[in-house]
């Protein structure tokens, strides 16, 4: 269990993040077309997984267009936002925000938290997704990642961009 704060108050996810080393699990993710999406979708492309609880707050909604800026510089690389928010909502919010650089896809009924053990198991958040990356190498290989300690807090964009490098 990863021990987080929502400000300040105690949160808990249901384990911990992937180990660096070793291989992200398959998922099957939706998109705003309705379309799933594998790993197999992003074959040969390193991975930025932006993972937070809503687009509706402000710290996901900078970090979307956070990663969205700096998408377009990344060689070989694709940003992939996560959220439990319906795939209609993501989509409404990258097309009201502009943001062409990155993937945005929902969990709404996948097992991606659980498999990545970053749902959180407690607190009006329940259910939803903690804010986390989790960074990848071309061959699926964790090679960062971060558990945000406060939920409120955006994540360390300059580490999760040097791991790439």
């Amino acid at each position: 269990m990863s021990n987080i704060t929502l400000k300040g108050n105690a949160v808990n996810t249901i384990g911990t993040l992937p180990s660096v080393g070793t291989t992200i699990k398959d998922f099957a993710l939706v998109d705003s077309g309705l379309n799933v999406k594998t790993l197999e979708s992003f074959e040969g492309k390193k991975k930025v997984f932006n993972i937070f609880p809503s687009i509706d707050t402000p710290t996901c909604a900078s970090s979307a267009r956070k990663f969205n800026e700096e998408a377009s510089s990344l060689d070989n690389t694709v940003v992939i936002n996560v959220s439990k928010d319906l795939p209609f909502a993501l989509g409404r919010f990258c097309a009201a925000e502009g943001l062409n650089n990155v993937e945005t896809l929902s969990d709404f009924r996948s097992s991606f938290g659980d498999d990545n053990e970053l749902t959180i198991a407690d607190s009006p958040l329940k259910g939803l997704l903690s804010r986390a990356v989790i960074v990848t190498d071309a061959d699926n290989k964790v090679v960062y990642t971060e558990q945000v300690s406060e939920i409120a807090d955006e994540p360390n964009y300059e580490a999760a961009l040097t791991a790439l490098k």
